[in-house]
């Protein structure tokens, strides 16, 4: 008799414990309306609220968004590759003033802009990634250069610097990435740290404009891409979360593909982009939920501001950030969106 309530006992629990984490176990996303492609791109996080911008630098913002998208989508939506989608729609974004990247990139410390850039293919998870370079017209494709014509992943420098020249990228003079704009910015940081003068929470000079991208073709394969400035002011030849695989991009067509925009030293120390895709491969998370906890809890009680652009294999899309905006926008067969600030 003993015997027969101990195994009853026994069973009991095991049934309990299986229920409670039944109960707290996500589960992932139906892949029955997986759309043929998708494409999702953010221009930066950072303080952007509505009383800092003009209803024309609003308009100039969402245009360059949706010349992206709309490069991006033509290229995904008569079956090419997701590689090609993410070098396409990033190229838009380096090319414009209005992002730190590419053009409207920020400046160091001794007045000179140094590119990063990183890109992956969740297919083979190859992977490529520059840093440091100031004359290579397009940092994006010198990364997806290092990883289709080198034997390494990541290059910087002059090195890198050779290696575009070497291979055919357009190179340009250091002048062309200079920007009234981010020139001011800079001066201003200066005189504050001159002043001593501590940084405020809101101040728009501490705006994140990094440029990312993430597609899924019609074959499957999602490709991850990031590009950017740096911070202002940045010193010692410091280097970010951008161009470091696992930090500020990640792809892997068996979970997503993430592209981040933040603060980079703790996206480097908590591995954002690859945490998001391991809490869906060994938690079962779906990709929302991945990433919101990454972003709207770990990253947050850490002290990390910043967002990420993600996109499953199923064609779900998630771009958090806990900051007060963060540039973004994605396009799905006849679906289309644009978002600047918290509210939309």
């Amino acid at each position: 008799m003993i015997r027969m309530y101990l195994c009853i006992t026994v069973c009991l629990l095991i049934f309990s414990c299986k229920r409670t984490v039944d109960q707290v176990q996500p589960t992932q996303e139906s892949d029955l309306n997986t759309p043929e492609y998708a494409i999702v791109i953010h221009g930066g996080a950072g303080t952007i609220v509505r009383e800092n911008m003009t209803a024309e630098k609003d308009s100039s913002y969402r245009a360059i968004l949706n010349l992206a998208l709309d490069t991006g989508e033509k290229i995904l939506e008569s079956g090419g590759s997701s590689l090609d989608a993410v070098e396409a729609t990033i190229h838009i974004m380096e090319d414009s003033p209005l992002f730190n990247a590419g053009k409207g990139a920020v400046f160091t410390h001794d007045g000179k802009n140094a590119h990063d850039a990183s890109i992956m293919v969740g297919s083979n998870q190859m992977a490529g990634a520059s840093t440091g370079t100031s004359n290579v017209k397009h940092p994006i494709s010198l990364a997806r250069a290092i990883m289709e014509k080198s034997k390494h992943v990541m290059m910087a420098g002059i090195g890198a610097e050779s290696f575009a020249a070497e291979v055919g990228l357009e190179q340009v003079d250091p002048k062309y990435f200079y920007t009234e704009r981010r020139w001011n910015s800079l001066q201003r940081i200066l005189q504050k740290e001159e002043a001593d003068i501590k940084f405020s929470a809101d101040d728009v000079d501490k705006k994140h404009g990094t440029v990312g991208c993430v597609a899924l073709d019609k074959s499957g394969t999602i490709t991850a891409g990031t590009s950017t400035g740096g911070m202002t002011n940045k010193r010692y030849d410091r280097i970010g979360d951008s161009p470091v695989i696992g930090a500020g991009t990640f792809a892997d067509n068996a979970t997503c593909g993430v592209s981040a925009t933040g603060h980079g030293e703790y996206f480097i120390r908590y591995t954002v982009a690859r945490d998001i895709a391991a809490m869906m491969e060994y938690g079962d998370y779906t990709l929302e939920e991945a990433s919101q906890i990454i972003i709207n809890k770990k990253l947050l009680e850490k002290g990390g501001t910043g967002g990420v652009v993600a996109l499953d294999k199923n064609g779900n899309i998630s771009m958090p950030f806990n900051t007060a905006g963060m540039y973004r926008g994605w396009r799905k067969p006849g679906e289309s969106y644009v978002g600047i600030y918290k509210e939309e």
